[in-house]
């Protein structure tokens, strides 16, 4: 699931990698405080995507279920980000199928 922060025009360009995608706005979570987002992307057996150091935080607070992929590249455009994730599709299975990890952090190359 796509935090708020990320375009939610990103699912569209990435969806033949990763089915099942969604983003926050789909579920009416923006602006929502974060626990109530992390409550709900944990109830929906997700991993949250997101560039906010406030999910990356929670992450290590609190564990998981969710998993979380922390973005951690700054500004950048909606294109830049599609890239990496299709770039990092396979280090994102490989955290996704691992059941020690919660936190992925993926940074611009």
């Amino acid at each position: 699931m796509l935090d708020e922060n990320l375009s939610d025009r990103i699912i569209s360009r990435i969806a033949d990698l990763y089915p099942g995608s969604t983003h926050l706005k789909t579920h009416s979570l923006i602006h929502m405080d974060d626990t109530m987002i992390w409550d709900f992307v944990k109830s929906g057996d997700y991993m949250i995507t997101s560039k906010d150091w406030d999910f990356h935080q929670l992450s290590l607070l609190r564990g998981f279920p969710p998993k979380v992929i922390y973005l951690d590249i700054g500004n950048c455009s909606t294109q830049e980000i599609v890239n990496l994730l299709r770039d990092k599709v396979s280090d994102i299975q490989t955290f996704y199928d691992n059941p020690l990890e919660s936190l992925l952090i993926l940074n611009k190359p």
